[in-house]
């Protein structure tokens, strides 16, 4: 096995995950590479002191320059508020190193259209972080959706719920103000979530309607005090999209207000033949539509059957933490080369496209219209 030298800029809850998917990477048992983290970047002393108990990782600084002027450091993972990503991302391409970059990739569409430009002008190698669809029924909702079997496709349906907003008394962070968040809002914190798949499948809206609501208008500051709340916490974007070559309804979904949604992404694709459907909230449960002389909705539990083999019992049920390394092997593993049919992070290109669904669905709810995409 190859090892990559990982830095990660930004030691909080995302930053711990990816650290801790490095942890366990000899579960994996059919890859060529593995990461092995040796630098991480916070202005939190108390961050970065979570990060002592990984010996590999030796550079821990409240300074990102530092980390990106260690010649070690081969790829940097970036996970910052939004308003930092075109700044921090474009000082990582400009270091010569390749970049996992959180989503949204930029606070708005310019700068990620900037970022991109970025991109392309450094040539590193260079991806958004999406992990939902590689759950394995996610796997398969997309094998499904591809196969044909569906036959028209009459209805997509897209999202990722939860209900983290749903207390008034959880303090404000930078997710609830738009100057670090960015106007867009929910759409920025989950809309990758939603858009991943249908973007890949090439069913990119052509127009929409946007809903959008907020939640709290003021919440606690974690100081005694109150801070006013202005971002978007729930959209709901109505959509047409090219499938098959006829316009196609779809729908997509970001709430931090969904009341019994822990954390849940779905994904459904019905059509005049067959359908399928997936929820995170069954992960092991794959449900598959049937039209023959009678309809039928058929249940089947996958198990452990992931894109990236490992050790793991197939009768097992794959949760988050699996997913987060699923997505670092296809990461790896396509920036070595060796992705092969196998499903891809995030590419930059789709960042952007989805930032231009996001840009739509707030002149929607200016306008109180439907807005063309691309026009």
């Amino acid at each position: 096995m190859r090892t990559v030298k990982i830095g990660i800029i930004g030691g909080g809850l995302m930053g711990r995950e990816m650290a801790s998917a490095f942890a366990r990477w000899c579960a994996l048992s059919d890859m060529t590479v593995r990461p092995e983290l040796v630098s991480v970047a916070d202005l939190s002393e108390a961050a970065l002191a979570w990060f002592a108990a990984i010996p590999s990782c030796t550079q821990r600084t409240t300074d990102y320059h530092a980390m990106l002027s260690n010649p070690e450091v081969e790829v940097v993972y970036v996970a910052v508020p939004h308003h930092l990503h075109e700044q921090v991302y474009a000082d990582v391409l400009r270091a010569g190193k390749d970049l996992f970059a959180e989503k949204p990739f930029g606070i708005d569409l310019d700068s990620a259209r900037r970022i991109l430009g970025h991109v392309h002008s450094s040539g590193r190698f260079v991806r958004c972080s999406s992990e939902m669809p590689f759950f394995p029924g996610a796997q398969r909702a997309l094998a499904e959706a591809r196969s044909g079997r569906c036959g028209r496709i009459l209805q997509v349906v897209s999202a990722f719920h939860h209900s983290s907003d749903l207390d008034p008394k959880k303090a404000a962070n930078w997710k609830r103000l738009n100057r670090t968040c960015g106007e867009i809002g929910v759409l920025g914190d989950l809309g990758m979530h939603a858009c991943h798949i249908p973007l890949r499948l090439g069913w990119k809206p052509t127009s929409l309607y946007a809903q959008l609501q907020r939640g709290y208008p003021q919440r606690p500051d974690g100081k005694g005090g109150m801070t006013a709340c202005d971002t978007w916490d729930n959209a709901t974007l109505h959509a047409w999209a090219p499938i098959q070559g006829e316009p196609t309804p779809l729908r997509l979904e970001m709430k931090r207000l969904a009341p019994g949604a822990t954390n849940s992404w779905f994904l459904e694709v019905l059509g005049t033949d067959g359908g399928v459907r997936f929820s995170t909230a069954e992960p092991k449960t794959l449900w598959i539509f049937e039209r023959g002389a009678e309809q039928w909705w058929k249940r089947t539990e996958l198990g452990f059957s992931t894109a990236f083999k490992t050790v793991t019992g197939g009768i097992f049920e794959p949760g988050f933490p699996d997913v987060i390394q699923q997505m670092w092997a296809a990461y790896l593993a396509e920036r070595a080369g060796e992705l092969g049919d196998r499903f891809g992070c995030a590419t930059p290109e789709e960042a952007v496209a989805s930032h231009e669904i996001f840009a739509a669905a707030l002149a929607s709810e200016q306008t109180q219209s439907v807005i063309r995409i691309g026009a």
